[in-house]
């Protein structure tokens, strides 16, 4: 395989070329080298163009024509997201680039790259793919833009989309070009077509009818997707939404892993960090899937909430290859996934690939779920055991409402697997916003951190679990906040990283801030939107000397200056984590 970032010369014809908007890191946390390593090693050329600039063709054409496809896709994470801050503002940094330096990917990258490859090769067939093409496979909300945006199949004048994990999708996307048959039935895949060709199609409706009620296209999608072809109207023309590719089976999954990944950048950023892989060089990844279902997370739509776990030998495996490199310097970051203890893990009834339900965990846990820790502690005893390794650590996110389940799995972590700070996502603390959002209650979180505390208290050690926050979700309300606050400072624990809720691509969070309602029963919802939020992100940070007169501000306006006393005088010393 040839993987060029677009400044090295090649002009051996390729079968496939990428185009991607990360720098390319052969190693398998990214989509582009998974991808390019998996054709070939189905036999296909394969080379790659790295965040081409895109204001000029000379990137676009430096590779020559491929004799199959462009595949094209914004990265490891969406173009607009990587651009800007919840807040719109533009950001200063970019984790997947050399150097960390912002501006190397256009906004809304898969459709601009999609747009230039068009006008350059007009009858070369272009395939997206991707985290970005994927959630904005269909009519969704535009964050940085404020608007419902159409599919980017349509925008971007691509021939197909491949959503979700594309392995399937994209080897018989390679296999049908090769034969001229056509793509618009392939699992996992949407496409443009005249008409539908079933005598009674499901319709979503469509981007002007969305722009209308985004929760309407919702909750048609929700319903269908899973088993049916989906249509939508647009322009005289039909989008085709086929029914996702069947997950690849264990040992498939150790295939792809065990292809010959440099784990490295390309030679072309030599002395150039790139944070994203810096945070992921040495972790290992042990599974797909999440069936969590979290409303702001639209992990669910791309991997799928099926959980695919790689067998323990090939984990062991790649253990021994890592710890065996010469780089390696006796750490393994993490062993994980979306969640990191949901490996092992499968639906007693065989029925995840169909299930309407959109969450195995609330707002109970499904009877049918499998939840047992013996595979994962296994796992991670062996890892652990390899003679290279001295630290082994779970970063990936517990879902703690599964491993109070198994609480012995608590104290491996808290004995074996953490580094003193354990971090964990409550998120909030307020039933009515955890319900909106799709969280375990937080007397699950509060169990979950007296158990990891007697267990690190029984081992001989000082740890904390540092918990993540988000404010400014759907349903929140000053009260909701101030009831946050009052948690964390009679908690004494200072939250030095805030998060702001994002409204990405095709969550039911965002159906939720964009139509302002509740996503299950339609009910009006609160959105908190401009200078609330800045006094929401303020008590969640009472501490700090700046927000002292927001604090005061924000009680006021929720009627509760009685807490002025309360809230803005700091904790006892002697309860105070820092976090």
């Amino acid at each position: 395989m040839t993987f060029l970032p677009t400044k090295l010369s090649g002009n051996t014809p390729f079968d496939v070329i990428l185009v991607t908007g990360d720098a390319y890191i052969d190693h398998p946390a990214f989509g582009a080298a998974i991808v390019g390593r998996w054709l070939e090693s189905h036999g296909l050329r394969v080379g790659v163009i790295a965040q081409p600039d895109w204001r000029s063709d000379a990137d676009f054409t430096h590779l020559g024509k491929p004799r199959l496809f462009f595949g094209v896709t914004a990265g490891n994470i969406d173009s607009v997201v990587a651009n800007y801050t919840p807040t719109g503002k533009p950001r200063t940094d970019d984790a997947y680039s050399p150097g960390n330096r912002a501006g190397a990917r256009p906004d809304r990258a898969t459709i601009v790259y999609a747009q230039s490859l068009r006008r350059l090769f007009p009858r070369t067939p272009i395939v997206l793919g991707g985290i970005e093409a994927s959630l904005r496979r269909l009519p969704h909300y535009d964050f940085q833009q404020q608007k419902v945006r159409n599919s980017v199949l349509f925008d971007s004048r691509a021939d197909a989309i491949v959503y979700g994990m594309g392995e399937r999708a994209v080897l018989e996307i390679a296999e049908r070009l090769q034969h001229s048959e056509p793509l618009n039935d392939i699992p996992g895949t949407v496409c443009s077509v005249v008409q539908p060709n079933e005598p009674e199609p499901v319709v979503l409706p469509g981007p002007d009818d969305a722009r209308d009620d985004l929760r309407a296209l919702h909750l048609v999608f929700e319903r269908h997707h899973l088993t049916r072809t989906l249509y939508m109207p647009f322009a005289g023309r039909w989008l085709r939404h086929n029914p996702p590719a069947a997950p690849l089976e264990t040992h498939e999954l150790d295939a792809v892993y065990a292809l010959p990944f440099a784990r490295a950048p390309h030679p072309d950023y030599a002395g150039q960090d790139i944070p994203a892989f810096t945070r992921i060089r040495d972790s290992i990844t042990s599974h797909r899937g999440c069936f969590g279902g979290c409303r702001f997370c639209a992990l669910g739509y791309h991997q799928g909430k099926h959980i695919r776990s790689r067998s323990e030998a090939s984990i062991l495996a790649e253990v021994n290859r890592l710890a065996t490199a010469p780089a390696f310097r006796g750490t393994i970051s993490d062993i994980g996934g979306p969640t990191a203890n949901m490996y092992g893990m499968r639906c007693k009834r065989d029925i995840a690939t169909t299930c309407p339900r959109p969450s195995c965990l609330q707002p109970d846990i499904c009877p049918h779920l499998d939840a047992s820790h013996k595979s994962l502690r296994h796992l991670l005893r062996q890892a652990a055991g390899h003679p290279a390794v001295q630290h082994l650590f779970v970063a990936s996110g517990i879902r703690f409402d599964l491993a109070l389940r198994e609480p012995a799995y608590i104290d491996d972590i808290a004995t074996r697997f953490t580094g003193g700070h354990l971090k964990l996502a409550p998120e909030h603390i307020a039933p009515r916003v955890l319900s909106a959002m799709g969280k375990p209650g937080a007397g699950l979180y509060e169990q979950f951190c007296a158990r990891f505390k007697q267990a690190s208290e029984k081992a001989g050690k000082q740890q904390y679990v540092l918990p993540y926050i988000m404010i400014g979700h759907p349903g929140e309300t000053l009260t909701d906040t101030i009831e946050l606050a009052l948690w964390l400072h009679g908690h004494g624990i200072r939250v030095r990283q805030v998060q702001q809720f994002t409204p990405t691509p095709m969550s039911l969070s965002t159906c939720m801030y964009v139509t302002g309602r509740d996503f299950d029963t339609g009910a009006p919802l609160h959105v908190p939107r401009g200078r609330e939020l800045s006094l929401m992100k303020a008590l969640v940070q009472w501490f700090l000397p700046e927000n002292r007169t927001k604090v005061r501000q924000a009680l006021q306006q929720a009627g509760r200056e009685d807490l002025i006393p309360r809230l803005l005088q700091q904790p006892n010393p002697s309860r105070k984590h820092r976090r």
